[in-house]
């Protein structure tokens, strides 16, 4: 932080020191109409950055993708604040064209936004900061969530899920097999395995949510569809697992490939694929025997049992039994309500962008004083020079809205489909409230404060 604000005032106090006394006043009161040479080409750079970033995460998968397109929004967050003169400019010009038949108010505020670029540039770069990084948090989760639960809700086949906290007491799975009715039961040891992903010389490990299945690969299919790409659950044994595709996509491997994976307790295995099914976002990412699993946990108790047939009141001595869809429900609930941590961050960074985005706003309507005097002289009233500050506070906001959300954008798609296979899931009231907030910060920050200065 030290260094940042050393850099900005030499940056900023650099070329008033070079010139003369009498020259700096003049460029004090009217603005350089072209940015730095340095500033523009390093603008260039992290712009084409972004846009290589992009392709580079529109042609990965999995791990790779997400990784790739975090970079994408840091430059082109970098390229909106070095070229931000000219980006303004632009919508400046472009908003002209909206604003030209609007009014005399209307007018007077594109002029101003074109002529003063850089006060422009100022405000509209924490907006976008504010969107961007908002967008970029919130429905990446919203779109895990929305796949994940989709998933769940079509892979469970089971007619009665049985769950207990402590885990399902040993022998539950013959005493619902024995249950009247009942076609197929199958235990589900819950658990975590680490596997190791990426491509090239970067690897890493990843955690990863595996079941141990009590049952043969054919019972497992009577009761959860997990979705199978290629090969066959038939074959799920010691040695031999399935994992989902955008796991075998980032760990690059395919069936009749070894995986290289570490149990829970941390001991090293190297199981053969034998399947490879598209539903590891809702369910567990890897499917195993649970004699593989039950040595290598602190607890082998099963956390789930799935009926298909029966009556639930037999299952009821065993632990909470519900049908698949409820299941389902209990679940995806569960996940919104730890996602807290997400939406927290989302708006604290928020939060910061918004203050920074007011308190531009604020002084830059404080330091008009004499051009809003001067606007009164020559004829406009108050209530023309509110207006035509609220034109610029939309301007602002909107402009800061449109770059937000392409940058946020650009890095969702690469990164969700990546992740989930599917384009981003964006709920449309959530998108409006964050272009709402940005639009009334906007909008606020410049009418207050020109409210105190016209009173004078």
């Amino acid at each position: 932080g030290l260094l940042t604000a050393l850099a900005a005032g030499w940056a900023a106090g650099r070329r008033p020191a070079r010139i003369k006394p009498g020259q700096a006043l003049t460029e004090a009161s009217v603005e350089r109409r072209r940015p730095g040479v340095i500033r523009t080409a390093l603008g260039l750079g992290a712009l084409a950055g972004g846009g290589f970033l992009t392709a580079v995460a529109a042609r990965s998968a999995g791990e790779d993708a997400a990784n790739a397109a975090l970079g994408v929004v840091m430059l082109f967050m970098l390229a909106v604040a070095l070229l931000g003169p000219l980006v303004a400019r632009l919508c400046a010009a472009v908003s002209g064209l909206l604003l030209g038949g609007l009014g005399a108010a209307a007018s007077l505020a594109a002029a101003n936004s074109r002529t003063n670029a850089r006060r422009l540039a100022s405000a509209i770069t924490p907006i976008v900061l504010a969107m961007a990084f908002a967008s970029t948090l919130t429905f990446l989760h919203t779109s895990e969530s929305h796949v994940a639960a989709r998933q769940l809700s079509a892979g469970i086949t089971a007619d009665h899920v049985v769950t207990h906290p402590a885990g399902l007491p040993a022998g539950s799975v013959e005493r619902a097999a024995r249950a009247p009715g009942v076609q197929a039961a199958v235990g589900l040891l819950d658990t975590q395995v680490l596997v190791p992903v990426g491509s090239g010389g970067a690897r890493w490990l990843q955690d990863a949510a595996a079941q141990g299945v009590s049952g043969s690969g054919a019972q497992l299919a009577e009761v959860q569809d997990l979705d199978v790409r290629d090969g066959g659950l038939d074959r799920i044994g010691r040695g031999r697992i399935a994992i989902d595709t955008t796991l075998a996509t980032s760990a690059g491997v395919t069936v009749g490939d070894r995986l290289p994976l570490y149990l829970p307790d941390g001991t090293p295995a190297r199981p053969e694929v034998v399947a490879v099914y598209g539903r590891g976002l809702g369910l567990p990412a890897v499917t195993m025997d649970r004699a593989s699993l039950a040595a290598h946990v602190s607890s082998g108790f099963d956390g789930t049992l799935l009926v298909r047939g029966g009556d639930a009141r037999h299952l009821a001595p065993l632990g909470q039994v519900a049908d698949g869809s409820g299941y389902a429900v209990q679940r995806t609930t569960g996940r919104e309500l730890n996602a807290w941590a997400n939406y927290t961050m989302a708006a604290v960074l928020g939060g910061f962008a918004a203050v920074a985005a007011v308190n531009t706003l604020v002084m830059t309507v404080l330091d008009r004083r004499r051009e809003l005097g001067v606007l009164r002289l020559v004829g406009a009233t108050r209530r023309q020079v509110r207006n035509m500050l609220r034109w610029e506070g939309l301007l602002v906001a909107g402009a800061g809205v449109a770059l937000g959300t392409a940058i946020a954008a650009a890095t969702l798609i690469p990164m969700t489909r990546g992740l989930t296979g599917e384009d981003p899931y964006v709920p449309p009231l959530v998108y409006a409230a964050f272009a709402a907030g940005a639009v009334g910060l906007g909008v606020l920050a410049v009418t207050l404060p020109a409210r105190a200065v016209l009173r004078r």
